[in-house]
């Protein structure tokens, strides 16, 4: 295939010059969005009185024809073609003629490559959207179904307080609601079309660059053709938001590890989620968790690559902006799948309550209950907290809990203790009355819940 640049040349190109400069192996997953951008240009064209209104229709017709073979399979692409811009126009000129050649008028493959990515992104952008929003909807799901369920909440990894699962959750929730909206700003900032804006200096022809922009469906062109052509801003955006959706994976990830083994028992992984060991027969690993908390790492290093990249890079175009797709293409890639497998993972988890629920009785989680009882008896904080630890320490000798301490070991430390201690740190009370908005009490989760129903019908 001939190269479209080839005029100036008297030689051929070593052939490993060739391999190292193509990018057909992992651009050509670009071709819907060449072809759209290259459909909305020669529309463009023909309304400027620019192109025949002839050559217009040969070329949309022509364009149509490879997109639906391409999709279909019935056209492969050729793995010798330079990249994807270069094979659709070369198959097309092949086909229709002269009027294939017209296709490029008033473009460049500078602002060509920088539309076709644009438009990428704004694509996996929609997709992945929609990925977490349906990981938002089974969290949520999850969240109403166990507004009562008890378990331990960690600071350190040593338990503190009691919560619910749906306030555990909950916190998840917000995470990927603000991942959600990172997306969503990041979309609103790079919608605008760099059609039009040449190999960096626009072009004489009188392009109308607001219709390309509003064929494509932008807020409108970009308004200076060196940044146009050059710009990767929304791209490193793109996968810095991709960095934080995974590490928020991964946290997950490292709890859904620990609550599924035999010390925590909080939870059982379905088995269609797991793996089993070629030695061990009793192992039921948690593989998808491992590796989606290992895959971070992969994501992490598309951000950094495309951040070295461009680190140093002059104004305009240059080729090391090509390294920008196989990195890109695989964080996309992985996250995608990541999300995909966690939300079905999540889905079909059993949860323990019994389980949960006696661990948070027996790490002391309700201490600082059994303090605020001595404070609302006039003890000052200071010493209730001391009183407390006492009861910590008497209750580790004798292997109990607090609520298992009889009202006489109670007073033996502390005078004040009353019958009604054992309301006060029961775990249902001591989860029921942390009311304020964004608590585990069960009426200040309804009303959060509230919330995300309004957020997730939208």
């Amino acid at each position: 295939m001939s190269k479209l640049w080839g005029g100036r040349f008297t030689k051929e190109e070593n052939e490993l010059v060739n391999e190292f400069n193509a990018s057909i192996p992992f651009d050509q997953r670009f071709y819907r969005q060449d072809i759209r951008g290259s459909i909305a240009h020669v529309t463009m064209l023909a309304k400027q009185n620019i192109l025949s209104n002839e050559d217009k229709e040969a070329i949309i017709t022509g364009l149509n024809q490879i997109l639906e073979e391409i999709e279909t399979g019935s056209l492969a692409i050729d793995p010798n073609a330079e990249d994807i811009h270069s094979f659709v126009e070369s198959t097309l000129t092949d086909r229709i003629g002269d009027a294939g050649k017209r296709l490029h008028t008033g473009r460049s493959r500078n602002d060509q490559v920088a539309l076709d990515m644009k438009l990428y992104i704004r694509d996996e952008i929609d997709e992945m959207d929609q990925l977490l929003y349906q990981l938002l909807s089974v969290l949520y799901d999850i969240m109403k179904d166990h507004i009562d369920t008890i378990l331990p909440g960690f600071t350190h990894l040593q338990k503190a307080q009691p919560v619910t699962l749906a306030h555990h959750y909950g916190a998840y929730f917000e995470m990927f609601r603000r991942d959600r909206e990172r997306l969503c700003d990041i979309r609103k900032r790079m919608n605008y079309c760099p059609l039009g804006s040449g190999a960096l200096a626009g072009t004489t022809y009188p392009l109308d660059r607001d219709y390309s922009a509003s064929l494509l469906d932008f807020d409108g062109p970009t308004l200076n053709s060196m940044d146009s052509v050059s710009d990767r801003d929304y791209l490193i955006e793109f996968l810095d938001a991709l960095a934080l959706i995974m590490m928020h994976l991964s946290r997950f990830s490292e709890e859904v590890i620990l609550w599924n083994s035999n010390e925590y028992g909080f939870i059982t992984i379905d088995d269609a989620y797991s793996t089993g060991s070629s030695i061990m027969p009793q192992k039921k690993n948690p593989d998808i968790a491992e590796l989606v908390r290992g895959k971070t790492g992969r994501v992490y290093g598309a951000l950094m690559s495309m951040l070295t990249t461009m680190k140093s890079l002059p104004l305009a175009y240059d080729k090391d902006m090509q390294e920008d797709k196989e990195v890109s293409f695989d964080a996309i890639d992985t996250t995608r799948n990541c999300l995909i497998l966690f939300t079905d993972m999540l889905r079909t988890m059993t949860f323990h309550k019994e389980i949960m629920e006696d661990s948070a009785k027996h790490g002391f989680t309700n201490a600082t209950d059994a303090a605020d009882y001595l404070v609302n008896k006039g003890v000052p904080f200071r010493d209730a907290h001391g009183i407390v630890g006492q009861l910590v320490l008497f209750c580790e000798s004798h292997k109990c809990s607090l609520d298992q301490m009889s009202l006489e070991d109670y007073k033996n430390i502390c005078p004040v203790f009353e019958e009604d201690i054992y309301d006060a740190i029961s775990l249902q009370t001591c989860v029921s009355k942390r009311l304020t908005i964004g608590a585990p009490g069960q009426a200040a989760m309804k009303q959060v819940l509230e919330i995300y129903k309004d957020y997730l019908n939208k």
